[in-house]
């Protein structure tokens, strides 16, 4: 099954505990660090629009884009429920197609692990470039190569909730740096549970990887953080984010 299609009807449950506030705050916190007020944003793997909207409401105007025709119908509803005008587009971000420049750019939630191959992560980034208006910041975040080779890699993780249970089997690749990730869903349906499997696959990207793809596109005053924070990461860090400007 294509990833995110059985998943999608389930991924907001599964997620009920991220603080997603707490996520728009910290990207704000980002803009105020970096001296800038950006009015329009481009939000790659926007997913079921957590962020997206929730920047809608602090009065950004935003366009999200995601691979996942499911994911997005979702993020329309709930944009629709709380009156909100966001353009939502069905697109793979490895073959963007988008002209409108913006004041930043960003990919929450590990969007660009899900970018398997290097020339494709470098042709997404120099995309992203070129869409940036001068001073524009990029952010974004991975799940760390420790979090993909050690934390998930070849680990099974399984949880049993009244309507929804679900098994997360993966496995990691060290030659090719890919984790694919199993999922088995079983979701109520009256009294009977309906089955959903399907398989993601991430790729875990050391820092100096993608460090020199953005010095090599021309991104300036780049910083890595670790997550939430302005410090410096440590090895066993699970999340990464990058800020850069044009």
């Amino acid at each position: 099954m294509e990833a995110y299609s059985g998943f999608a009807q389930v991924y907001d449950f599964l997620m009920k505990d991220v603080d997603y506030d707490g996520w728009v705050d910290y990207i704000e916190e980002i803009f105020i660090s970096k001296g800038c007020k950006p009015q329009t944003i481009l939000e790659l793997a926007c997913g079921t629009g957590n962020i997206t909207n929730r920047l809608s409401k602090r009065g950004y105007d935003i366009v999200g884009i995601d691979i996942s025709n499911e994911m997005l119908a979702l993020a329309k509803n709930k944009a629709y429920d709380l009156r909100l005008d966001i353009k939502y587009l069905n697109q793979d971000m490895r073959q963007l197609n988008y002209s409108k420049k913006a004041d930043s750019v960003i990919c929450m939630c590990d969007g660009f692990n899900y970018i398997l191959e290097e020339n494709d992560l470098l042709s997404v980034l120099e995309k992203v470039y070129s869409l940036l208006k001068e001073d524009g910041v990029l952010i974004f975040d991975i799940s760390s190569y420790h979090k993909l080779s050690e934390v998930l890699g070849n680990n099974v993780y399984a949880e049993n909730f009244e309507d929804i249970s679900y098994i997360w089997q993966n496995y990691f690749d060290y030659e090719t740096n890919l984790c694919e990730l199993g999922l088995t869903i079983f979701k109520r349906q009256d009294r009977l549970f309906s089955r959903y499997q399907e398989y993601h696959y991430q790729r875990a990207y050391r820092v100096e990887e993608i460090l020199e793809i953005l010095k090599y596109i021309g991104f300036i005053n780049i910083c890595v953080y670790r997550a939430f924070s302005f410090e410096k990461i440590q090895y066993k860090d699970d999340r990464v984010f990058f800020v850069c400007k044009k």
